[in-house]
This record gives C-alpha cells, sequence and structure tokens, in this order.
C-alpha cells in the first residue's frame, strides 16, 4: 500500500470495486535483461519517489517441479528509481498488507458499464486464522512457521489484518529485499542465496529452451512470444497425487480447467513453437482418464463413455461435450507435428476409441435433434443441453486430424473413419443449409441468414455471445466449409458490417452484448475470433493481419502480454496467445493452405520485410518436418535462406512475393 497524500490508506469498510481504486491502469512490464520472468511494476507518487517493484518465483536450486511440494518462494525487491529535484522528500515510507486473499469476484454486477465478471475488494475475506508477530526481520504466526521475511514495523490495523511499514532513504538506488514463502516452513538456506543468488539459479533455469525461435524487427513481437511461452508454463499445475500436469485456464478466477479453450494452447500455439516435451506431459492426464467421466448430455445415458475424453473431475470447471473433440485435436495434432513415435505409439488406441466414441454417437438416433451428428449435451457454462454448433465443429476437427494421423501410420481404420468424417460433414452442411434463421441486409441490399449456433435444444442466457464464440464462424477453421462459401462470407460480414455495428459502443460494451469484429477481433471474447481462419483462407491480408496485430495489442496486455477473457473480466490467461501465434507461423510457413503443400511468406507483415535486421523463424515444426526460415530484404530483393530437415517431401513449395518487393531470390 503506498501513501495518498502523505497516509497509507486504510483497508476499506465495506465492498468495491477494484478498478474503482487503481482505474484500472498499472504501469508494469518485465525486465528486459533478464532470462526469468522478473514482473515490474512502478508506483509513481506524488511525495516526489517513483518506486519499483520487482518480482519473481524461485524452487531452490533453479531445478524443474519433481513432487509439486517442494518449496517455491517469491522475492520482491523494493527499489527507489527516481527522487524529484524540487522539494525531494528524505524518506519514503509504504506497507506491505498482511491478510488473507481479500481480491474476489462479481458475477453480474449492476452497472451496465462493468463486464460482467469483475474484481471486487471484499474487506470480509481479508481476516487471517491467527495471529501474527515479529521475530527479527521475520513475520510468524501463532505455530512459528516464517510467513514473510522483510524489515519495518508490523501493526494490527483490523481485526486479522495487519501492516508491515517499510522506510526506504530517497536516494536512488536505495532498496529493500521482501521473501515470501508459498508454504510455511525453513527459510534459512533461501535467506543464505539473497534475491541476487536466487535470480542467478532462475536464469539458469529459464535460459533459452532448444525449440522454435522468432525473430523480427519488431521487438514488441519478439517479446511476446517469449514471454508468452513462459506464462504458458507458469499458468500450469503438476498434482502432488499423481504426478501429472495440466495447463490450467487463468491463473486466479480460472486456476481450474476449460479443456476445450486450453487444448488452444496445444494445438494452436506450443507445439507450433517446437516445445513437444512441455505438450505431451500436459496431455497424459487424459489418456489416464479417458472413458472415465459420463458425457454431460442425457442422449448419452443410452451410449458406452469408452473412448470418451473429458476433464478429470479434480480439475473440472463445466463439463462441456466439445471438450472431448478438442482434446483429441490436440493428441492428434502433437502426434502430426511432433512425429514422436513413442508419443504415436502410446495413443495410437485411444485414439482410434476415441473416434469409435463418435462414430457410436453419431449413428444414435434415440433423441429428438438432428441425426448423423453429435446428439445435444452440454455446450457451455449455462448448463442447457443443445446440438451445438460448437460440438459438431470441434468433433469434427479434432476427427478429421485423427484421420490424418491414422492414414499416415497405415492404420486399417483410417477409411473408415474418413467415411464417418464425410458423412457427419454432409449433415452439418445440410443442417446448416437448412436452419431457420432470421436475416439481415447487408449494404448492398441482398439479404442473408443470420446462422444459428444450435440446430437443437433450448436457448441460453448468452445468446449473442454464442452466435459468435460458438457459431457458424467456427465452420471454416473445423474444415466443414470453405471460406468462400456464400454463406461463410456473408456471416462474416454479418459481425463487421451489419446492424449490431450500430449498437456497438466501446465505451461501454460488455462481452455479453451483442458481438462485432472490432478491428477483426471479437468484442465479446477474443480468443474466438474465428473470422482470423476466415480472412487467412481467402488471403484477405488486409483483414489477417488487422486481426492479427488486433489480438496482439488490443486483446493482451501491452506491457505484460497477459491476456483477460474479456473487459474488465477474468486476467491472468494465455487464451488469445493461440490464435496469435498460429497466425505468425502461417503468415510465414504455411503447410495447412494447400494439403501436401508448403507456401512460404503467403502473407508476411511487410515490417518483417526489412533492409536492416534479418527476419529469423529458426527450427519451425510442419507437418513435413522441421524448417528454418530467413529472409532480409537487399534494395528491391528479398533473400529467402532456409534449411530442412523434411521427414516426408511436400508436393510442392511456393514462395510468395510480399507486396512492395520486386525479387525474391530463393538460396
Amino acid at each position: 500500500m503506498m501513501p495518498d497524500r502523505g497516509r497509507i490508506p486504510p483497508l476499506p469498510s465495506a465492498p468495491e470495486y477494484l478498478h474503482r481504486t487503481d482505474f484500472g491502469v498499472g504501469i508494469q512490464g518485465w525486465r528486459k535483461d533478464t532470462a526469468t520472468p522478473v514482473l515490474w511494476t512502478e508506483h509513481r507518487r506524488q511525495e516526489g519517489v517513483v518506486l519499483r517493484q520487482s518480482t519473481f518465483a524461485h524452487l531452490p536450486g533453479g531445478l524443474d517441479v519433481e513432487t509439486a511440494l517442494e518449496p517455491v518462494y517469491a522475492w520482491t525487491r523494493f527499489a527507489v528509481e527516481q527522487v524529484n529535484d524540487v522539494r525531494p522528500p528524505d524518506e519514503f515510507r509504504f506497507v506491505l498488507r498482511l491478510s488473507k486473499v481479500f481480491l474476489t469476484h462479481v458475477v453480474d454486477p449492476p452497472e451496465q458499464q462493468e463486464a460482467w465478471i469483475t474484481l471486487q475488494v471484499t474487506p470480509s475475506a481479508a481476516p487471517l486464522d491467527g495471529p501474527l508477530s515479529k521475530c527479527g526481520d521475520r513475520v510468524v504466526d501463532a505455530d512459528g512457521n516464517v510467513r514473510l521475511v522483510a524489515p519495518g514495523t508490523l501493526d494490527l490495523v483490523a481485526p486479522g489484518v495487519y501492516d508491515l511499514e517499510m522506510v526506504l532513504e530517497a536516494r536512488v538506488g536505495a532498496y529493500v529485499d521482501v521473501l515470501l514463502p508459498m508454504l510455511p516452513g525453513t527459510v534459512d538456506e533461501e535467506l543464505a542465496l539473497g534475491y541476487d543468488g536466487a535470480l542467478a539459479e532462475a536464469e539458469a533455469y529459464w535460459a533459452p529452451r532448444t525449440a522454435a525461435v522468432i525473430r523480427t524487427p519488431e521487438k514488441y513481437v519478439d517479446a511476446f512470444f517469449r514471454r508468452s511461452v513462459q506464462l504458458a508454463e507458469i499458468i500450469a499445475e503438476k498434482s502432488p497425487d499423481t504426478g501429472l500436469h495440466t495447463f490450467l485456464t487463468g491463473s486466479f478466477g480460472y486456476d481450474v480447467l476449460w479443456s476445450t479453450p486450453t487444448s488452444m494452447v496445444s494445438h494452436l500455439f506450443l507445439d507450433l513453437l517446437g516445445h513437444h516435451d512441455l505438450v505431451a506431459s500436459h496431455l497424459e492426464l487424459y489418456r489416464a482418464s479417458q472413458g472415465v467421466r459420463r458425457p454431460p448430455g442425457t442422449a448419452y445415458d443410452g451410449i458406452s463413455n469408452v473412448g470418451f475424453f473429458a476433464t478429470p473431475l479434480s480439475l473440472q470447471s463445466f463439463d462441456w461435450l466439445s471438450d472431448h473433440g478438442a482434446i483429441l485435436e490436440a493428441v492428434a495434432r502433437h502426434a502430426l507435428l511432433s512425429r514422436d513415435q513413442a508419443f504415436v505409439e502410446r495413443w495410437t488406441e485411444p485414439i482410434v476409441r476415441a473416434c469409435d466414441f463418435i462414430a457410436r454417437s453419431c449413428a444414435y438416433v434415440e433423441h429428438p435433434a438432428i441425426p448423423g451428428l453429435m446428439p445435444p449435451a452440454k455446450a457451455n457454462d449455462t448448463g442447457v443441453e443443445q446440438q451445438s454448433v460448437s460440438i459438431q465443429a470441434w468433433t469434427y476437427r479434432g476427427l478429421m486430424s485423427a484421420v490424418q494421423l491414422l492414414r499416415r501410420i497405415g492404420h486399417p481404420r483410417a477409411a473408415e473413419f474418413a467415411d464417418l468424417g464425410e458423412r457427419f460433414r454432409a449433415a452439418y452442411v445440410e443442417a446448416l443449409q437448412t436452419a431457420e434463421a432470421p436475416t439481415w441486409t447487408a449494404p448492398d441490399g441482398t439479404t442473408w441468414p443470420v446462422l444459428p449456433s444450435k440446430f437443437y435444444g433450448p436457448e441460453s442466457a448468452w445468446p449473442e455471445l454464442e452466435l459468435f464464440d460458438g457459431g457458424a464462424l467456427m465452420s471454416v477453421w473445423a474444415g466443414l466449409l470453405p471460406a468462400d462459401d456464400p454463406l461463410m462470407r456473408s456471416f462474416v460480414e454479418f459481425f463487421r458490417v451489419g446492424p449490431n455495428t450500430a449498437n456497438f459502443d466501446p465505451a461501454h460494451h460488455t462481452a455479453l452484448d451483442r458481438v462485432v469484429l472490432d478491428h477483426e477481433q471479437s468484442s465479446g471474447e477474443p480468443c474466438y475470433s474465428w473470422n482470423l481462419f476466415h480472412s487467412w483462407e481467402l488471403g484477405d491480408r488486409e483483414h489477417f493481419l488487422e486481426g492479427m496485430y488486433g489480438l496482439m495489442t488490443g486483446a493482451i496486455s501491452p506491457q505484460t502480454y497477459i491476456a483477460g477473457e474479456h473487459r474488465h473480466g477474468m486476467y491472468g490467461m494465455v487464451g488469445v496467445q493461440p490464435l496469435i501465434v498460429w497466425a505468425a507461423r502461417h503468415a510465414v510457413i504455411d503447410d495447412a493452405i494447400v494439403p501436401g503443400e508448403l507456401h512460404l511468406l503467403r502473407l508476411c507483415p511487410r515490417a518483417w520485410i526489412s533492409a536492416d535486421e534479418e527476419t529469423v523463424f529458426d527450427g519451425m515444426p510442419t507437418l513435413f518436418g522441421p524448417m528454418t526460415l530467413r529472409f532480409r530484404r537487399y534494395g528491391e530483393t528479398l533473400e529467402v535462406r532456409h534449411s530442412t530437415a523434411w521427414v516426408e517431401e511436400p508436393a510442392r513449395i511456393v514462395v510468395h512475393r510480399p507486396p512492395g518487393v520486386e525479387r525474391v531470390v530463393v538460396r
């Protein structure tokens, strides 16, 4: 807590929204001179001091987590960065407030300006269970456990709430270090290391890994890739009970697992950057839990759950049937990109069982919805059972990636599941084309349907959000319809220029309002900006790059590269990173636009075509094997150098000439 006109503010006496205290604004970033993610926060105080708070986590020895019960420590340094020359203070006082977590989530606050889930300061949650006392620099609990190490004076400021007041000389370079153990216990060895010693061990741990590297003339872009990979590892856990890893959906309110969106961290993000070992370790929990959970829909009472993928109960947030397809997509795509033979052998039978579950479900007709597709089930957090588009899209995508893998390894059932996919796609397209839907009038006077987000089931509480996030725009990404299909073209335009745009108020918009494309990113939940795949497939350079950069600057913090679910919503996520990484990689190295072909520089940003600096995509996994691509501009000529380690030769390699380049020389 910092002084407010000379005094330390007390704990609020009543609940209040956090952003009304700090205005939702902070000055933060990552230290640029360390591989370790050291988060700094700058406190610019009117007393005439700038105080910088720098925090990192340390595991003794700089080792990886093995048991998930190892002691973890947070080191924080508070350092004076600036002292005003005019009326400088002699000293600067601030406090650390010691309490339980008193930031809570308020769902559906009354003000229209709030975005449905808001952080609230809740004083009643603050009191600790027992007293604290000071023993030298150590703050200890009633059992003598060290809870914090820092100099200063400890005062009880409310029942169960303490302030530790510290004083720094108002001199540039003055600092104080604070040690916070995650679990009560001994701190002697950690204290002996000190802040700098612990940071040195962390540096060895966070040194660049042997994975793909992207380096561009845009330093913001490079930092995004560097820190996003680290954040994905940080927002994860290892279970001390099972020894299994899992990516989590977030780090605060979402420190559980929504398998559908979180699967994108694997197949659209980390696998594309070569972090195959990391992905494999985080997929293993799904193999261990396959066939254990029941599908979340009454229609599935008549269908065997053998082969069904779902979130383990210990990590469950809400069950979505789309989880099955999303997990299958993550597993199959990892096998395709990593070409890890041991992984393929271990996972082939679970993949086949997962495809069999889809086949049984699509063959089951004892339900009132459209046959040939996955029967109705829970498709989102509202809990209503729908034959939703999102269930079908994720299922088909996972199924067809599994078919691609099974064909590669010559599995005898590949053709059978491919036929299932063709029947599925035909049923889906017919259902979408014949669905009853309201219409809208485009600027040219033509009338088009507003495509549904479900084929059967009751309306949920969030129809506007579902129309975009889990609606028919997913069809192109899933491979169910091409981007040049008239229905797909018109539906993207609906969100770009349709009637919702007249109702869009960016200053007061919430995620549950009518969704529009705001700089080619969803105004609902940006991580579901499926339009990006439409622009990619069509070669619509302008919209594609607007979407990629729009997400990179508007859907994540430009200071820390951390994503939030939506405006004022859940924080501490990497949900948007997958779309950005996928777009950046496919803009330069594209193994998906034409099956069997490799296309280079097809949608490469102009900023990456530089005469001052070489752009490097090093060690990038592709469906054909890893490759490195380097390019730099010399006058009107773009020189492209590449090296490959093909496991499978592409049928054709196409090098595209970026705009503004007269000649391309490939070496």
